[in-house]
């Protein structure tokens, strides 16, 4: 890996932050307030609605003051959705935060300080909380520390909620591939490790991760490690593989998974 020189961070660097939604009403307003409520005070927001059909684009224009950008127009999915919200990014720090998902107080000067330490690197994690519908802890994702050669071998463990990106390295790998359903982000920390080193730092969550029943990671698991294949598969990637061994593995136990998921969000 040939690591570009990255340019350093400004004493107080622009984040901007994306949040792809679709008829998310019932969570949204949470997200945005996880949002608009932080203590950094240099954040560039940006909405980027699906055409929702429910309360969604009130709740939006509700905030619109404090928004950099927002839109709602019927597209391509939420892949297609990030992808538009990027392209009005100026941030020198992106990030996608999930309209059913939040930040924790706090979670953005932390990982602006952090980033700031880790200057060599072309993104950073930190820990993520399950939470359920109602917004209550009911787990903790279980994120470690990666590297380009773990991530092609299927050794994930990055939250997404959690992750922070620079720009200038968005800028030589976009787009996202909107032909992915789920595992798009997989797909872009495979490419930005390529570029730059990245890093986890334990602690204090900085996001949380909500599971609900209407959920992608409860409704359609599957086609997340069917994205991840495909992935995997284009990069070189061998059929005989841990990457393959692991989604067997977890296709002969995807019931229970799926059970013990479903209990989570049922507590």
């Amino acid at each position: 890996m040939n690591s570009p020189i990255l340019q350093p961070l400004s004493e107080y660097p622009l984040v901007s932050i994306i949040t792809p939604s679709y008829n998310q009403g019932k969570y949204l307003s949470k997200t945005i307030q996880s949002v608009l409520t932080q203590d950094y005070p240099f954040i560039e927001y940006i909405v980027i609605d699906g055409g929702s059909s429910d309360d969604s684009v009130q709740i939006i224009k509700d905030s619109q003051e404090r928004l950099a950008y927002w839109v709602s127009e019927r597209d391509k999915g939420q892949t297609d959705a990030i992808n538009k919200g990027f392209a009005k990014a100026t941030g020198e720090i992106i990030a996608w935060l999930n309209s059913d998902d939040t930040y924790e107080p706090g979670a953005i000067s932390t990982m602006v300080e952090t980033f700031k330490r880790n200057q060599d690197c072309g993104f950073i994690y930190g820990d993520c909380n399950f939470i359920n519908a109602e917004g209550a802890v009911i787990g903790k994702f279980i994120a470690k520390q990666t590297d380009l050669k773990r991530l092609r071998a299927g050794y994930v463990h990055i939250p997404q909620q959690a992750f922070f990106f620079r720009r200038e390295l968005w800028q030589r790998v976009e787009p996202l591939d909107d032909s992915i359903y789920f595992a798009m982000d997989y797909d872009l920390w495979l490419r930005l490790a390529e570029l730059a080193p990245l890093r986890y730092i334990p602690g204090k969550p900085w996001a949380n991760f909500r599971l609900h029943a209407d959920a992608k990671t409860i409704a359609a698991d599957d086609r997340c490690w069917q994205d991840m294949l495909k992935i995997h598969r284009r990069n070189g990637g061998s059929w005989v593989s841990l990457l393959m061994m692991k989604y067997l593995v977890r296709k002969v136990l995807a019931p229970v998974v799926q059970y013990r998921r479903r209990k989570m969000i049922s507590k």
